[in-house]
């Protein structure tokens, strides 16, 4: 069986999002996965988020040289992670601005039959990271995916406390770094997408 193939496709403002995403690609390819890393450029600006010095726009919106997000890197996929930064218990509007341009590639069918996770950063506990999966995950569901949250199907689940996904508090001046629940709560995510979708591609068409 090939390797599994898993793009990595995240909104980051502050930087906090890119990081978990960083830690998803190694983890992935540590795993054996061919994966990708992709952020979503950035589309809307003014208002309050470009006054407030904590949301100030990062300067490299493809790191180490990764290409920005297209509609690509989710067809050639078996496992999609989107991370999104919470907006009012939603996903941000960038990335939403994304997901609304793959209306070709899901009219052709060629969104379905993926397996697909989410990862969330707030600024606050509870700052809205499970209603944000959860709309993230409504997407997901129009496109026919297959949702592998992680439940708690692992006791780092019980140290992160989000069976929806995997969410990081950064504090109120966006400068709490990842720790140790976070980067296990990651490694495990990554882990089980790969793990189901392997156990997809063995599965014969006919069945």
């Amino acid at each position: 069986m090939s390797a599994v193939k898993l793009s990595i496709i995240y909104y980051s403002r502050t930087g906090t999002v890119r990081s978990m995403a960083e830690h998803l690609y190694k983890a992935a390819e540590d795993q054996g996965a061919e994966a990708r890393l992709r952020p979503v450029t950035e589309a809307a600006s003014g208002g309050w988020l470009e006054s407030n010095e904590s949301f100030r726009p990062q300067e490299d919106r493809t790191p180490g040289g990764h290409h920005a997000a297209t509609a690509a890197d989710i067809t050639w996929a078996d496992v999609v992670l989107f991370g999104t930064p919470t907006r009012f218990g939603n996903v941000a509007g960038q990335f939403k601005q994304f997901l609304d341009t793959l209306g070709p590639q899901w009219a052709a069918g060629e969104l379905a039959d993926k397996v697909y996770a989410g990862f969330v950063a707030t600024q606050t506990p509870h700052g809205g990271q499970e209603s944000t999966l959860l709309a993230l995950y409504n997407s997901i569901h129009h496109f026919g995916g297959v949702v592998v949250s992680p439940g708690y199907t692992d006791s780092v689940k019980f140290a992160d406390g989000n069976p929806y996904g995997v969410g990081h508090v950064t504090g109120p001046d966006n400068d709490n770094p990842l720790g140790s629940t976070e980067t296990d709560a990651l490694d495990h995510l990554v882990s089980r997408a790969i793990s189901v979708a392997a156990r997809l591609k063995n599965i014969p068409p006919s069945l």
